[in-house]
């Protein structure tokens, strides 16, 4: 009589998504010691290169103030961006209402206008509570 055949090693076959299957995959993903370390190698050069930069700005107050004056400048610029979508964005929407016909522009901006009050609405509700 014929021995029955062995079943392929752990791993080799495809899940069947059982729930072991599933936390085994799960834990061998977490377990990968090579990720680890390189995750752990790649914080401590951020560290070491953070530490470094930061006594640099220490040593030179002026490009300390430089650099804080370009973050400035860089994050008022992207403000500045924002805005002028938002009125593009406006100046786009109001066009699309003028195109429209009276009728149907009337009903929008009721529409437009309740929806306003009830989100204004909710902000100043939420501005109220302790």
């Amino acid at each position: 009589m014929a021995a029955a055949p062995l079943p392929p090693p752990m791993g080799d076959e495809p899940s069947a998504g059982e729930p072991i299957d599933v936390l085994l995959r799960s834990t061998r993903d977490l377990l990968r010691p090579e990720e680890i370390v390189r995750e752990a190698t790649r914080d401590i050069v951020k560290g070491e290169i953070r530490d470094h930069l930061e006594k640099t700005l220490r040593d030179d107050p002026k490009l300390a103030q430089d650099l804080h004056d370009a973050v400035r400048g860089l994050l008022e610029a992207r403000a500045m961006e924002y805005a002028a979508l938002l009125r593009m964005g406006t100046v786009t929407a109001r066009l699309g209402v003028a195109a429209m016909p009276p009728k149907i522009r009337q009903a929008i901006t009721k529409d437009v206008v309740d929806l306003i009050s009830h989100e204004i609405g909710q902000i100043v509700d939420r501005s109220l509570e302790p």
